[in-house]
């Protein structure tokens, strides 16, 4: 997967399409990333003894990785991911501007 923990990415499609946020969390196997903001679902809780009232809790859900696309704050669009070498160095870039990511 070419999308890291960390990476600032653009919601591309779906309910929460042009939303900018940071991945929080990421899952390979299901192909699918964690968005702070996006997609987020209310979650009904059953009182327990740690959580006595029970209640709603609005919680974000993972978004499919093909929804999502990178986004470049200094250019202020999203682009597709590459690969170059650079010092010996495999690294990602930016296709649309060609801006190395950390």
């Amino acid at each position: 997967m070419k999308i890291k923990k960390g990476d600032k990415v653009k919601v591309v499609t779906g309910a929460s399409k042009g939303l900018i946020g940071e991945v929080t969390a990421v899952f390979p196997k299901e192909e699918k990333v964690i968005v702070e903001g996006a997609n987020v679902a209310k979650k009904h809780l059953k009182p327990t003894q740690q959580n006595p009232d029970g209640g709603i809790v609005e919680k974000e859900v993972p978004i499919h990785v093909s929804n999502v696309m990178l986004y470049d704050s200094k250019a202020k669009t999203v682009s597709r991911v590459g690969y170059k070498e650079e010092k010996g160095k495999k690294v990602r870039v930016l296709k649309k501007t060609g801006a190395v990511l950390k």
